[in-house]
């Protein structure tokens, strides 16, 4: 039961990022898909300034630190890239069953998690847009809660 958001630029992208920020709570697991420049680091960029409520939080990429964590007045907040990761037994060291636990976990090249893949997760696909700064935004909820989470976001609007 997946929805579909278009949007056609930037600011639509930090707009949903910031929709689902919203609703996001502590065990929350976003695996974040698509090639590379299509938006991934951006939208969690704009995800992490939403829930610190602080559009010039410093957000850098976790591309060469595989992980940055936000200890932010809301909910902690976990930002991985798993792009160098050649086996997924390396997850193990970056300590991602806290963040599953404790945090909402944003995951950037979520295919290297293989067997690690939670089964209560929103997976977002982004694919190219009808214009150059467009994107297609696929959110695929897993268990109960997304769906439902999903399901509201959809009767607003998204």
């Amino acid at each position: 039961m997946s929805k579909t958001v278009t949007v056609s630029d930037q600011t639509g992208t930090e707009a949903l990022a910031a929709r689902l920020a919203a609703i996001a709570k502590p065990g929350d697991v976003i695996l974040m898909h698509g090639t590379l420049g299509m938006g991934k680091s951006a939208f969690c960029r704009a995800f992490i300034r939403a829930v610190a409520d602080n559009p010039h939080e410093e957000v850098p990429s976790p591309t060469f630190t595989l992980v940055q964590i936000y200890e932010l007045d809301r909910l902690p907040v976990w930002h991985f890239d798993l792009y160098r990761l050649s086996d997924p037994e390396e997850i193990h060291e970056l300590d991602i069953e806290d963040a599953f636990a404790d945090a909402v976990s944003l995951i950037e090249w979520p295919d290297r998690l293989e067997y690690l893949t939670p089964e209560n997760r929103l997976d977002i696909h982004i694919e190219p847009g009808s214009t150059p700064d467009g994107r297609v935004f696929i959110l695929e909820p897993s268990g109960d809660d997304w769906v439902t989470r999903i399901d509201q976001l959809a009767g607003e609007g998204v």
